[in-house]
């Protein structure tokens, strides 16, 4: 871990978290402090704001937060704030104190705060699709088992929408839906992975585009133009995936996972531009809600 650091202590707002119906009525103050780990040699050399993070953003980022939609749990804010923080390839790890002074405790106390240390991997997005058997349960377990995958860590999951086949034989819908996350592994063994989740749901590749009953695809390896990015083509490890800015199909969720998302417009320097920016080119008559997530 570098041994440079940027601190940002006390940043505060009002927020609605809590798990009590007054908490989340009338709210209370909230203070977080955010402390960076990062290799800030470049920037002292050089004296450019491009080589290091910008603190206001991450103050930005953390006030929006605190006023944003209502979790039950500091924990999750906490997890929430640091996830936002290492979206900055720069940033090797981070820590997220969130205060809750005002604290329902029932007894007297000065301060309530909960902390997480979190180290920043490779930013990767993975498609998940089905349309033969019980899609929607097919998909959760999916999600569940990328969950336990070590080396991944699954930050979003998008709601599931409904599609029309594109390409292929004549075949029934598809339920689909899109993971965000950071990845350890390198980008091969985490596609063998994927792969070995869909052989352990059945999925058979006889037939080009046609029906499934899963389908993981590793949309992209890394943050685009970031540090970690892997841009390949070889046959066996395309990436950023060939045809995703495309398909509406795999851009809606993807925007509803990670809003802020950008791509590379093809595994060559086609450029990057943000997701929801791409997707508003698109057709997406064939896309439509789907339902519910199952409960586990």
């Amino acid at each position: 871990m570098a041994a440079d650091r940027i601190a940002l202590h006390g940043v505060s707002a009002r927020g609605h978290h809590g798990v009590l119906d007054f908490e989340k009525r009338d709210g209370q103050p909230f203070l977080v402090d955010v402390t960076m780990w990062c290799d800030l040699e470049r920037a002292g050399r050089s004296d450019d704001l491009g080589a290091t993070v910008n603190y206001a953003e991450v103050a930005d980022a953390v006030v929006a937060r605190i006023t944003g939609p209502s979790f039950d749990l500091i924990e999750r804010l906490a997890e929430v704030i640091a996830d936002d923080v290492l979206r900055h390839d720069l940033v090797e790890s981070v820590e997220v104190v969130v205060h809750k002074p005002e604290a329902p405790v029932g007894q007297p106390f000065t301060d309530v705060q909960v902390s997480v240390q979190r180290a920043n991997a490779a930013h990767v997005a993975i498609a998940l699709g089905s349309n033969l058997g019980d899609r929607g349960q097919t998909l959760g377990a999916a999600v569940q088992a990328l969950r336990e995958l070590p080396g991944l860590t699954v930050m979003a999951v998008s709601s599931l929408v409904e599609t029309d086949p594109v390409g292929g034989p004549e075949q029934p819908p598809y339920l689909n839906a899109v993971a965000v996350g950071r990845a350890t592994q390198p980008p091969a063994e985490l596609l063998a992975a994927l792969h070995h989740i869909e052989a352990d749901h059945g999925r058979t590749r006889e037939v080009r585009w046609g029906a499934r009953t899963l389908d993981l695809d590793l949309l992209q390896y890394g943050t685009p133009g970031g540090s970690r990015e892997v841009v390949s083509d070889d046959p066996a490890l395309l990436l950023p995936h060939p045809r995703a800015h495309e398909r509406a199909f795999v851009l809606v969720p993807w925007s509803d996972a990670d809003p802020e998302a950008t791509l590379r417009m093809g595994p060559g320097d086609g450029g990057i531009r943000p997701v929801a920016d791409v997707l508003t080119d698109l057709d997406r008559s064939g896309v439509r809600p789907g339902p519910e997530w199952e409960q586990p």
